[in-house]
């Protein structure tokens, strides 16, 4: 019996190894493709959270979370009475004005009762009493006083100064006062910050008014 001779055809052999045709190749490169691109478009979006998520983030930190000492400083004043003589030396007075407490931070600030003193030279001449209280977020706290002031406790070194000063007409002053109290956060955490203040004061003897008042922190 005559022996016959298979031969299998290129394609064929190729089909059998499972070898991909053109046509599929040409169908799988845009699918990979396409894939790739996807997962590059996650990859941009997926860094672009990211870095907007740290700027929100460093934002809240540098702003809502970063407590600042308030401040604390006299308000307008109004005499209701100066007496003064350059000859005994002497002088009492009364006035009214506003201790005011700014609060800038996003929390209110709370603050323990304190005395606000004033002066001629170092000498105490009188006080007046700020009351515990608080300032709200991002407001400022004002508190009517009345102050009451006299020269009975000044050392005679002091009257000395105070009558060649009475005769050039002007009664200089000074107010210090000093807070203490704690900036609440998101009513959980707590600082502790501290406001002081020095103020200058000029009294004009003859107009029985102020004619001069800075305060700085």
């Amino acid at each position: 019996m005559a022996e016959k001779n298979i031969q299998a055809s290129p394609s064929a052999a190729a089909t059998n190894g499972q070898h991909p045709t053109s046509d599929e190749e040409s169908a799988t490169l845009p699918s990979q493709e396409l894939k790739r691109k996807k997962r590059i478009k996650l990859a941009i979006y997926i860094s672009a959270f990211v870095v907007v998520q740290i700027i929100v983030i460093t934002t809240f930190a540098l702003t809502v979370m970063r407590v600042k000492s308030p401040k604390l400083r006299l308000g307008a004043i109004s005499v209701q009475t100066l007496n003064a003589s350059s000859s005994t030396p002497s002088f009492d007075m009364t006035f009214t004005t506003q201790v005011r407490i700014k609060n800038t931070n996003f929390g209110r600030y709370k603050f323990d009762a304190t005395n606000a003193r004033f002066m001629y030279e170092d000498r105490a001449v009188g006080q007046v009493r700020i009351p515990k209280s608080k300032a709200g977020m991002r407001s400022t706290k004002k508190i009517d006083v009345t102050v009451s002031l006299n020269s009975k406790e000044l050392p005679s070194r002091s009257r000395y100064n105070l009558g060649n000063e009475l005769k050039t007409g002007v009664l200089s002053l000074r107010s210090e006062a000093r807070l203490a109290g704690k900036v609440e956060l998101m009513f959980v955490m707590k600082r502790k910050k501290s406001a002081k203040m020095i103020c200058t004061l000029e009294f004009n003897l003859s107009t029985k008014k102020i004619q001069y008042l800075h305060c700085y922190y």
